[in-house]
């Protein structure tokens, strides 16, 4: 059985560089990989465009493929998009055999002492640390030992497993940021070969990224 990965974020909007690390995990950790819009980001500003607009550029993002997909679970929630609610929902739907694998950027895992109840994420999903060659994140003393007996260095123990481990997965620097990609819609700029070639043809939905 392959295992159940989750990249959350906002997606505003998703990018080649979300969709390259999704597809490099679903390969290297033989996973499906749901990508999963935050309603309310608890660590970031809230997005521009609305959560029926993320949704649908996705849903074009993702056409053609079904290694990756689409999860709205966080969009249909109200309040703060929490990790630990979430991992909690999808534990409860899986079943406690089903390995399930958080994914996380090395900056945003070196933040994780900052998480709501971020000890006990790791009793719901292992956490995978996607990584860029050259660029090493410090991790707080407290961080550190929580992660030291959970370090595996293969992917297969999480196959084995529900949850627990942590795996540090170094994946393809590709430098694109939303950010950057609203920065040119809003300039009247193209963003070709930053996004799937199905968003950048929806005027009409990337128009929520114009001045």
């Amino acid at each position: 059985m392959r295992a159940i990965a989750v990249l959350g974020g906002t997606f505003d909007p998703v990018h080649i560089g979300h969709l390259r690390v999704a597809w490099e995990a679903a390969e290297a950790l033989d996973a499906h990989v749901r990508l999963m819009p935050a309603q309310v980001p608890p660590h970031r500003p809230p997005p521009v465009a609305s959560a029926q607009q993320r949704v649908r550029l996705l849903q074009l993002a993702l056409a053609g493929q079904d290694r990756l997909t689409l999860d709205t679970r966080e969009l249909e929630r109200t309040g703060p998009s929490y990790t630990f609610d979430t991992l909690q929902s999808l534990r409860a739907e899986l079943g406690n055999a089903q390995s399930l694998i958080l994914l996380l950027g090395a900056d945003a895992f070196a933040g994780l002492p900052t998480w709501h109840r971020w000890r006990e994420l790791f009793e719901l999903a292992h956490i995978v640390v996607l990584t860029r060659p050259g660029h090493a994140v410090a991790w707080a003393e407290e961080l550190a030992a929580t992660v030291a007996p959970r370090r595996v260095e293969s992917a297969p123990a999480l196959r084995n497993t529900p949850a627990g481990h942590v795996f540090e997965l170094a994946v393809t620097p590709l430098e694109i940021s939303a950010s950057q990609v609203r920065a040119l819609l809003a300039g009247g700029r193209e963003p070709r070969w930053l996004l799937p070639d199905a968003l950048c043809a929806d005027r009409e939905l990337l128009a929520a990224y114009r001045a």
